[in-house]
């Protein structure tokens, strides 16, 4: 099932260790097939468009579904596709989704009492708009009838797993020797690469406090806290930050509250101060007047962005 804009690297990487298995297994252990809103086809993100055989309404006599999502899913129109996975969920089809396609799940209300995952920058917005369910930031979750995965390279590991599962090592591993992948990774591991690869630095106490920071974004610490945590003084710690980054901790963390607010504006339809609360910001016009300084333009401007 693909939706428009849907992630073209998900989308192979979920097909191409089917295809591969039957290559290794000399037999078709896997056959799909493709289906978009208007029968015809779907674009990509990337703007190359993939054909399909019919509309969403037409897939039947299918053991397993996935869907395909990607960017702006939170608005595009699902209700076909909505009507069509609660259909086959009735006829007991299992359902999975690669990268953004989570949402698509949830929204038709197939996800309550399963665990799940999205990409890390659609978590926060996901887990705003459905609070009961149980979304985790593993690359990729199989839960009975369900399974989801994080997007990306993440749906060859999904995969991977589950062409073990369901025919064997020796299959899975030759199929991974194929794609050059060297390994499965296991569904636990972390979908974001490390804070020392991604900022550049290597001073554990400075990543510690870092990542003190981004757990806690709804209910803020402060300077004093986070110093304390790592046993250093406010101003050892202002050092800490002006050594490696170029500036004081707290413009670090309110750059991470403040992009935490810009994925909330993008993928939810939270009012304007509900964002501000969540992203720890008391007081609305701060809120506004912080984030006109650090992305140029006001929230209700970045709305009107995306809606446009």
């Amino acid at each position: 099932m693909l939706t428009n804009y849907f992630s073209m690297i998900a989308f192979s990487a979920a097909i191409e260790p089917l295809r591969l298995a039957n290559r290794v297994a000399r037999t078709p252990l896997y056959v799909w097939r493709l289906f978009s809103d208007d029968g015809i086809g779907a674009e990509a993100s990337n703007g190359v468009r993939v054909s399909v055989e019919g509309k969403f309404a037409a897939a039947r006599g299918m053991d397993a579904v996935v869907v395909c999502s990607g960017v702006d899913v939170q608005s595009i129109d699902h209700r076909g596709l909505v009507a069509t996975l609660q259909r086959l969920d009735k006829n007991g089809v299992t359902l999975g989704a690669v990268c953004t396609g989570a949402y698509v799940l949830a929204r038709a209300g197939l996800l309550d009492g399963y665990r799940s995952t999205i990409h890390w920058e659609n978590r926060a917005g996901m887990q705003a708009e459905f609070p009961e369910l149980d979304i985790g930031q593993d690359l990729f979750e199989i839960d009975r009838n369900r399974f989801t995965c994080a997007g990306g390279v993440a749906a060859a590991d999904m995969m991977l797993s589950l062409i073990k599962r369901d025919h064997g090592e020796a299959i899975s591993a030759a199929v991974t020797d194929q794609l050059i992948h060297h390994r499965i990774r296991e569904a636990s591991e972390r979908q974001r690469i490390d804070l020392r690869t991604r900022l550049g630095i290597a001073d554990p106490k400075l990543l510690r406090v870092i990542s003190l920071m981004e757990r806690s974004i709804e209910q803020p610490l402060t300077i004093t806290a986070f110093a304390q945590s790592v046993a250093l003084s406010n101003r050892q710690l202002e050092r800490l930050f002006w050594k490696h980054l170029g500036y004081p901790p707290s413009r670090h963390y309110l750059k991470i509250r403040l992009e935490h607010a810009s994925q909330l504006l993008r993928q939810t339809r939270l009012p304007i101060l509900e964002v501000a609360i969540a992203s720890g910001f008391n007081s609305g016009s701060y809120f506004s007047q912080s984030y006109v300084e650090f992305f140029g333009r006001s929230p209700s401007a970045e709305r009107k962005l995306l809606a446009g």
